[in-house]
């Protein structure tokens, strides 16, 4: 009887072992499977790989040329890509996998930029290498996201929203970058007062000076009722014994109303950096 309890504990033993290498090999395969899933990423041909084909041949040319004067200069390297479409994958990690497969930066400095747009999807992202995130912040690549890309790509200018979207980010990394939040500040509408603020203040005026008001005009304009005691519109006032202040108290009158005192390239490529999803996001 006991070997045969032994033998059969065994047995459960040995299913939940196999179960479990089971489900480890299942996962191990899964996490195998998605890279395959994921959409396909293009080659790195250039400083800009427009497969979108959102960039005419001349602006191609001159961004081309912009951006490998800035890399000679600075050794940053901004890479700009059009895509005509994500494949239903977010663009947070598409362009995170671009940039590391891309290895775009030097090794070590990750001072790399990632300009991506997705044309059917009709997002776009700048995605910043871990070396330049304290320069190129994500409140940078927001407001020229917000206020030159989306703009002109609602104007169909795509070619020109991108063009002046590197001249951005150019002017931030070369050390300019209050520059391009005053521009945001100076764009933005005019929303008016704030009144919430306006009428606390006027109230709180009101009724601080009116206090000091009714203790000086009462004695002048007011009706005496008794020492250091006046009456004046309806309020009655009441001053201390030193004559020097006065207290206001809500008083009967006529309407039976008071008041009170309260307030209220071919051959191009990628260095070697990497990036850790530094950057933001955006559409149009």
């Amino acid at each position: 009887m006991g070997a045969r309890a032994n033998t059969a504990g065994e047995a459960r033993r040995t299913g939940r072992a196999g179960g479990l290498a089971r489900l480890v090999l299942a996962l191990v395969l899964l996490a195998a499977a998605l890279p395959a899933l994921a959409q396909p990423l293009p080659a790195l041909t250039g400083r800009v790989v427009d497969s979108a084909g959102l960039i005419d041949a001349a602006s191609e040319r001159a961004l081309t040329d912009r951006l490998a004067a800035f890399e000679a200069r600075s050794s940053d390297q901004i890479v700009v890509a059009t895509v005509p479409d994500l494949g239903g994958e977010a663009i947070e990690p598409y362009a995170n996998r671009l940039f590391r497969h891309w290895n775009l930066g030097q090794a070590g400095e990750n001072n790399g930029v990632l300009l991506l747009v997705s044309r059917d999807d009709r997002r776009m992202r700048i995605e910043v290498g871990y070396g330049l995130e304290g320069t190129l912040t994500d409140l940078h690549a927001k407001l020229i996201i917000e206020n030159t890309m989306v703009p002109a790509f609602r104007a169909g200018d795509f070619a020109g929203g991108i063009s002046a979207a590197v001249d951005d980010i150019v002017m931030v990394l070369e050390g300019d970058g209050a520059e391009l939040e005053v521009r945001a500040r100076r764009n933005q509408p005019s929303t008016g007062p704030d009144w919430i603020a306006v009428v606390f203040i006027g109230l709180w005026v009101s009724l601080f000076f009116g206090a000091f008001g009714f203790a000086i005009l009462a004695p002048v304009f007011g009706r005496r009722l008794g020492p250091g005691r006046y009456r004046w519109l309806g309020i009655e006032i009441e001053y201390g014994g030193s004559g020097s202040s006065g207290r206001a108290r809500p008083g009967r009158s006529s309407s039976g109303g008071g008041w009170s005192s309260s307030s209220s390239g071919g051959g191009f490529s990628g260095g070697g950096g990497s990036s850790g999803g530094g950057g933001a996001s955006g559409s149009w």
